[in-house]
C-alpha cells in the first residue's frame, strides 16, 4: 500500500531537505542566490517552505549541491508529489486556515498523541457531537451561518477516515474523566458518543485511556496534540506539537518543545487507567445520560 500522503507535508519536507543540502554543499544562501540569478529572499522563501520551486529549478539546485542519480530522481519525485491538492483545500472556503494547515499535517503523520482535558477529540468525535461543539463555539466567539457549520461538520467526518486507513495510523489518547460528564448537547448525544468511544476503543490502532477525577495530576496544560512523521523518499520530518487557544492556534517544532510534551503525554498516560479499565469507566459513565 501507499504510504499516507500529504502535499503540506512534503512541501515542508522538501523545503527541509534543500536547506540541508545547501548547508551540506557548504554554501549560504546568498551564494545560491547570486549562482542562481535569484533574490536571496526567494531562496529563504524556497528553505521555509513559502514559495514552491519548479522542477527545473530544483534540477538547477541539485546540480549545485552534487546530488544526481537515484537521490536526485527521489527528491523530484518529492516535488510533484508537493503540488498536488489534499482533499481539504475543497473545504478552505468554511475551514479557518490554521485548521487546514493541520489537517494537512495530519494527513501524513503515522501516529499521534493527543491529551484532552475538556472534549472528546476531534478524531473520535460522533457527528453530531462534532455538530453541537461547533455551534456552541462560534456562537460564542464568532458566528457563521448554518450551511458553514455542515461544511465543518462535513470535513471532520472525513478526518475520521484515517482512523481506518492502511498503513494505520496509531492514535495514543487521553481523555480526563470529566470529557465524559461534560455536557455537549442533549443526553441523546452524549450516549451516542460514549457508545462511539467503546467502539473506537477496540481498534488495534487506537489506545484510549482515561484520567481520572481522583488520579495524580502533576501535568498543568491544556489540550494538546503531537504527531510523528516517518520518513518519505528517504526525507525524514521532525514532530510537531500542535496546540489550540481560543483565537487560533500554535505549533511547536523545536526538539527541545516537542520532546517536553512528549514527555508530558507519557506521564498523563502512566496515571491514566489502562485500556480495559478505561472502557469499564467508559461505560459506567453512560447511565448519566439517559
Amino acid at each position: 500500500m501507499p504510504e499516507p500522503s500529504s502535499p503540506t507535508v512534503r512541501r515542508r519536507r522538501l523545503a527541509a531537505e534543500l536547506r540541508r543540502l545547501r548547508e551540506r554543499a557548504d554554501l549560504t544562501g546568498e551564494q545560491v542566490a547570486e549562482h542562481m540569478h535569484w533574490s536571496a529572499s526567494k531562496v529563504s522563501r524556497i528553505e521555509n517552505a513559502h514559495t514552491p520551486p519548479r522542477a527545473s529549478e530544483i534540477k538547477k539546485l541539485l546540480a549545485l549541491f552534487g546530488v544526481d542519480g537515484q537521490r536526485a530522481t527521489e527528491l523530484l519525485a518529492l516535488a510533484q508529489e508537493a503540488s498536488r491538492k489534499g482533499w481539504w483545500e475543497a473545504y478552505t472556503d468554511a475551514l479557518p486556515d490554521a485548521h487546514t494547515g493541520y489537517i494537512g499535517l495530519e494527513a501524513e503523520a503515522t501516529s499521534s498523541l493527543q491529551w484532552s482535558p475538556e472534549f472528546v477529540i476531534g478524531l473520535m468525535m460522533t457527528e453530531d457531537y462534532t455538530r453541537q461543539v461547533i455551534r456552541d463555539n462560534t456562537r460564542t466567539i464568532s458566528p457563521i451561518p448554518p450551511g458553514e457549520i455542515e461544511r465543518r461538520v462535513e470535513a471532520r467526518m472525513i478526518r475520521q477516515q484515517i482512523l481506518k486507513r492502511d498503513p494505520p495510523f496509531e492514535l495514543k489518547t487521553v481523555l480526563d474523566e470529566s470529557v465524559l460528564r461534560r455536557r455537549i448537547g442533549d443526553d441523546a448525544i452524549m450516549r451516542a458518543q460514549l457508545d462511539q468511544l467503546l467502539e473506537l476503543s477496540e481498534y488495534d490502532n487506537i489506545d484510549l485511556r482515561i484520567l481520572p477525577l481522583d488520579a495524580p495530576h502533576s501535568i498543568i496544560t491544556g489540550a494538546f496534540n503531537l504527531l510523528q512523521f516517518d520518513q518519505v523518499h528517504d526525507v525524514g520530518y521532525h514532530d510537531i506539537v500542535y496546540v489550540e487557544h481560543l483565537t487560533g492556534s500554535l505549533y511547536f517544532e523545536a526538539e527541545r518543545d516537542t520532546f517536553h510534551y512528549h514527555l508530558g503525554f507519557q506521564r498523563l498516560s502512566d496515571f491514566a487507567l489502562r485500556p480495559q479499565d478505561s472502557r469499564r469507566i467508559i461505560d459506567s459513565s453512560r447511565h448519566i445520560w439517559r
